[in-house]
């Protein structure tokens, strides 16, 4: 079945090219039931958040089918803020590193997840991938799905956002043929807006579609080929940043102003200090 761990004998999961993590010999399960399955990927998505905000990192989980250029996107949004934001990238595929290696040619570190037959990632997966790598704290871990717009939207990585990127090439219709993905994204990315003139893509009727299915979701159109719109979606991704630690001492600093305050006015109540 395409919800599968991704992690067992039957579809081996490979860290940068490792072999399979080890979860000890014995264990059978005679029939894997996907209630049972989604209920342990959500305990792992939820020890996965609990370490990116000790951290202060802010998760983005991206997902899109096949070809829409979520890599590419992902090499433009990391070489414009480069130097800017601490970044990393845990990158998923069936096979290969070849999008780990895009990744690493711009400076920023990257860890590739091999998921073998497994159609998508999961938070175990994504856990263990974790502990290959240095958490960019205070800034952004974008976590690049495998191609697929179905399996995906079933399993919450324990990422604060999921960023759905969408080509103009692949046609309107998109949304209501795969309700799930629109529903649980919290923004969608029109890609490849510089195809537009040489395709049949309706932007307007997509987005309707979009929104239909979820009126709260985020829209950006781009083309990560020509640069058009990647200044508006990496404006949004400063503002997604975690607060920086000089946001935080300031608002401790005042933390402690307020308290003095109220410590001299009832100091000054009871007679112990004079204004």
């Amino acid at each position: 079945m395409c919800t599968t761990c991704g992690c067992d004998d039957h579809s081996p999961l490979r860290i940068d090219g490792g072999g399979l993590h080890s979860h000890g010999q014995g264990e059978t399960r005679s029939i894997p039931v996907e209630k049972d399955l989604l209920a342990r990927n959500d305990a792992h998505a939820r020890a996965n958040r609990e370490r990116f905000d000790a951290s202060r990192v802010r998760a983005l989980n991206l997902v899109s089918s096949p070809g829409s250029g979520k890599t590419a996107l992902l090499v433009a949004t990391l070489e414009r803020l480069s130097g800017e934001i601490p970044m990393a990238v845990i990158e998923g595929d069936q096979e290969t590193q070849r999008d780990a290696d895009r990744i690493r040619a711009t400076g920023v570190a990257a860890v590739q997840i091999n998921t073998g037959k497994a159609c998508h990632l999961d938070a175990h997966g994504v856990g263990h991938a974790c502990e290959h790598m240095d958490l960019p704290k205070g800034g952004l871990l974008f976590i690049e799905n495998v191609g697929n717009l179905v399996c995906p939207a079933a399993f919450d990585l324990g990422a604060h956002q999921r960023v759905l990127v969408l080509s103009v090439t692949e046609g309107d219709d998109k949304p209501f043929k795969y309700p799930d993905m629109f529903r649980t994204a919290d923004a969608l990315v029109i890609n490849k807006l510089d195809l537009l003139p040489h395709v049949d893509f309706d932007l307007a009727a997509c987005e309707a579609q979009a929104r239909r299915l979820n009126p709260e979701m985020t829209i950006f159109r781009l083309s990560a080929h020509t640069g058009e719109g990647m200044e508006v979606w990496t404006d949004w991704l400063r503002v997604c940043r975690p607060q920086t630690q000089q946001a935080n001492d300031q608002e401790e600093l005042e933390t402690l102003r307020r308290r003095v305050s109220e410590l001299e006015a009832r100091l000054q109540r009871a007679g112990l200090m004079s204004s």
